[in-house]
């Protein structure tokens, strides 16, 4: 039976945050002339990120009404729960426990479901660490003798989107003579461009499906083992066949019948646990892309980053403890003051996966319509998460950000120092790329008055044109460089975001059967594209007239 969840706007201070909300008018140049501490009021530190939410459409009151709410719908509570390995994932009967994958070995035992969590999470990593150094040695080769230069993830999802993330953000720590490619799409052109201009000898895949089923990345695995047996001529034998998947394909999985069928070695096999979602698994051996590339001692400082964000959220008071407060943020501009996007918009061209790895966090986490015990919500959840990174997004989308009549909440990210400091005729390239970050949460912030526009001479035509209105929220994340740890702190900050917002609006975050129907209807339709005539004609009219056309087109 589900747990007993809440109406978050049965709270007293749902109906005050909305009586507020209603009774304020933004004014954020007002409040900073007024308030000559608002900025260091509201800056925040959690471990190296540096925090500032003076520019969100918040005042002190905001704030309190805000905390209020978390405590009223027991945000910290849950939060305790999780950490202590309670089934808070209730639609799967589940613990919620990605936060032990990064907890360092030597603390108290945590024992869950009887199990030592701790153990077993060290005993996977170091096989992990040993594997990865394997590779990155040269000890491990493919069935030609030669060393692996190449390591091709394959994966969808969870198992795709944080590796290939991280490995582009990361890139400043790759091992020489290593890259790392990422195949998810079943569209084979994905698979095939991939491998196109690579050596099969020395090429390693790494397939990554906890139950080893998954229909597209088990897809993939078999048209590239085929790949590999055509491109090193392998014979047709059993023998010659299995020897060479076993030097080039290794799994994360916990199937091991199924990985011993497709002809792995079940020592090569890497597990990870029902409790840690696919979202939050790029910190548990769905990273081993990303500890061959960088390397055992960089990936635990990964970890690193993620444990010191966690015990920041476990441990710190509400009143400033930031991810709790950046999740309470969203909730106060979705339901509060309409918001229906948040952007994301990192400047660092390494982080330039990072939004797309935010939307299955986020979106996969909270886009839900019913509440953690069956009922309704009664208001929104989730917010569309987007973005790209800066100067490429000042020239497409900000115009809207600006100037649109949308309200977009927006978080900039920022290094002070970059990995490849250049300089043009003098000009320090960063500090111009940083002067564009400043000035863009500066000009969303301020805007520009008519007054200000007459001022500098403009034809009063278009005046109103040139306008910006100001008060337009945004929180600016920065810290001293983009390193393994100050990735995973980012990470396990937007990890916590998603929490606290899920949490207040009493959803489960943890379960994801969204996904699940058009998998299913999917396998209902597929043998009616390869001439299955009762198949075709069960068909809905618009399904079965788009297959039609499909058919009759198809070269």
């Amino acid at each position: 039976m589900a747990a007993a969840s809440h109406d978050p706007t049965t709270t007293a201070a749902w109906s005050a945050l909305g009586a507020h909300g209603d009774a304020q008018t933004p004014d954020l140049r007002g409040w900073f002339a007024a308030d000559p501490g608002r900025a260091e009021r509201l800056t925040l530190d959690v471990a190296d990120l540096h925090v500032d939410l003076s520019k969100n459409l918040v005042t002190d009151e905001t704030l309190h009404l805000l905390r209020q709410l978390a405590e009223q719908t027991g945000v910290q509570d849950r939060l305790r729960a999780m950490f202590a390995g309670e089934h808070i994932n209730v639609t799967e009967d589940r613990a919620v426990l990605h936060t032990a994958l990064r907890r360092p070995a030597g603390l108290d035992p945590l024992t869950v479901d009887g199990q030592d969590v701790d153990a077993d999470v060290q005993a996977e990593l170091a096989k992990v660490y040993a594997f990865a150094e394997k590779v990155r040695s040269g000890e491990w080769t493919g069935v030609t003798g030669q060393r692996i230069e190449t390591v091709v993830n394959i994966g969808i999802g969870g198992s795709d989107l944080g590796p290939v993330m991280a490995y582009e953000a990361l890139q400043a720590y790759v091992h020489d003579g290593l890259t790392c490619r990422f195949v998810s799409n079943i569209d084979p052109t994905d698979l095939d461009e991939t491998t196109k201009d690579l050596d099969p000898a020395t090429t390693l895949f790494i397939v990554a499906s906890k139950t080893f089923g998954t229909l597209e990345t088990l897809t993939n695995a078999r048209l590239a083992r085929q790949w590999l047996w055509d491109g090193l001529a392998v014979e047709d034998a059993d023998e010659a066949r299995r020897s060479a998947v076993a030097k080039h394909f290794v799994a994360v999985s916990t199937a091991l019948e199924k990985v011993a069928d497709f002809g792995i070695d079940t020592e090569n096999a890497f597990g990870f646990w029902d409790w840690v979602g696919g979202r939050y698994s790029v910190d548990s051996a769905i990273g081993t892309s990303l500890a061959v590339a960088i390397g055992p001692e960089r990936f635990a400082e990964f970890l690193a980053g993620f444990h010191a964000v966690d015990e920041h959220a476990r441990t710190t008071p509400l009143e400033r403890n930031v991810p709790l407060l950046m999740g309470l943020l969203n909730v106060w501009y979705v339901n509060f003051l309409g918001a229906q996007t948040h952007a994301v918009l990192p400047y660092s061209q390494y982080l330039h996966r990072f939004p797309a790895y935010l939307q299955q966090l986020t979106m996969e986490s909270n886009g839900k319509s019913v509440r953690w015990d069956g009922e309704a919500v009664t208001t929104d959840t989730g917010e569309v998460f987007w973005g790209e990174p800066g100067t490429n997004g000042q020239h497409a989308f900000y115009q809207l950000i600006h100037q649109g009549t949308r309200l977009i909440p927006a978080d900039f990210l920022a290094f002070a120092t970059p990995q490849h400091p250049l300089s043009d005729g003098g000009t320090d390239v960063h500090a111009l790329f940083m002067a564009n970050f400043f000035a863009q949460t500066k000009a969303l912030a301020f805007g520009k008055t008519a007054e200000e526009v007459r001022a500098e001479g403009t034809a009063e035509d278009v005046v109103q044109a040139r306008v910006f209105s100001g008060n337009r929220p945004t929180t600016s994340i920065m810290a001293p460089s983009l390193t393994p740890s100050v990735l995973g702190q980012l990470i396990a900050l937007y990890e916590h975001i998603t929490f606290t917002q899920g949490a207040v609006w009493g959803i489960d975050s943890f379960d994801q059967w969204g996904v699940e129907l058009g998998k299913q209807l999917a396998l209902q339709i597929a043998p009616a594209l390869t001439g299955d005539a009762a198949a075709l004609e069960s068909q809905d009219s618009s399904t079965k007239a788009l297959i039609d056309w499909y058919l009759q087109h198809r070269s």
